[in-house]
This record gives structure tokens, C-alpha cells and sequence, in this order.
């Protein structure tokens, strides 16, 4: 019995030795990411969400202007149904995307969509918005520092934002 006891005494050092090694870790893990996280909370776009106009929303989240592109493949219906849920995607072949955004040019608020890309990540989106009534929907892909937008017109026929 006494070699059964010194073996589960051992057992349980070694796992409270393993747990410390781990909790130690984690906290190393915990203070790298939470100045990432400070900095992602800066950047958040928050005006460019209050916005009323394509042009207006697009300054404020970039500070440029777009060019329209055909590598960027905008997927929207060309009727929607019902308003309260349109499905969008958009999806690129250009290199070095850092963010995609999606404006909706007669909603309330033109900015509807703002996604930031990792780097080496696939750079296709896709979201369900809200339309109040026939519009234009655009996508602005940023990469290598410049804009590039496709933009497509979709029509409702049962409002979503109130209508």
C-alpha cells in the first residue's frame, strides 16, 4: 500500500507541476495579446458607421478615393424579396488585401459591412444586410494601399429597414 500511496503522490506532484506550466503560459499568452487587442480597439471605425453617403463613409474609413476593379466578384441578387435579409459576398484574386467593407448607398447608415484581413488569409466575405429600398450595393477592397470597389444594383420589393 505504501508504494501505491508514494506513486499517486508523485502522480498528483507532477499534474500541479503541469498545471502551474500551463496557468504560467497562459499568462504570458495573456499579456502579448492584450496590447494587440488595445490596438485593434483603437481602429475601430465607429464614425464611418454613423455616416449617411458612400463618399462620407468611405473618407472616413480610408481617407482616399476607390477605382472600380473586375477582380473583385461582388454576389448579390438582383431582386431581393424581402429587404430584411439581402445575402452579399465578395470575393477577390488581388494580393495583399487588409480589409473589405460593404456600403449600401439608400440605407440610414451607408457603411453596413467593415471587415479587417489577416495577412495570408483568403480574402472572401459574406454577410446579410438590411435594404430599405432599391439600391446600389458596393464592396471596396483595400489592397497595397489602394481601393478598389465593385458595385452592384439590387432591387427590393419588401423593405427591410421600416418599410
Amino acid at each position: 500500500m505504501t508504494a501505491d500511496n508514494g506513486f499517486r503522490a508523485t502522480r498528483r506532484l507532477v499534474l500541479q507541476g503541469a498545471g502551474l506550466v500551463a496557468l504560467a503560459g497562459l499568462g504570458n499568452v495573456a499579456l502579448d495579446v492584450a496590447p494587440a487587442q488595445a490596438a485593434a480597439a483603437d481602429k475601430y471605425p465607429g464614425k464611418a458607421f454613423t455616416l449617411k453617403g458612400d463618399t462620407d463613409a468611405i473618407q472616413a474609413l480610408y481617407g482616399k478615393t476607390t477605382e472600380a476593379s473586375d477582380k473583385i466578384a461582388l454576389d448579390v441578387p438582383e431582386i431581393a424579396e424581402n429587404g430584411a435579409v439581402v445575402p452579399i459576398s465578395a470575393t477577390t484574386t488581388l494580393a495583399n488585401v487588409t480589409s473589405i467593407a460593404f456600403l449600401v448607398s439608400e440605407n440610414p447608415n451607408a457603411l453596413a459591412a467593415y471587415y479587417q484581413i489577416p495577412e495570408s488569409t483568403l480574402p472572401n466575405v459574406s454577410n446579410r444586410v438590411k435594404m430599405a429600398k432599391t439600391t446600389k450595393v458596393t464592396a471596396i477592397v483595400e489592397s497595397g494601399g489602394k481601393l478598389y470597389s465593385a458595385t452592384k444594383e439590387v432591387k427590393v420589393t419588401v423593405g427591410g429597414c421600416g418599410g
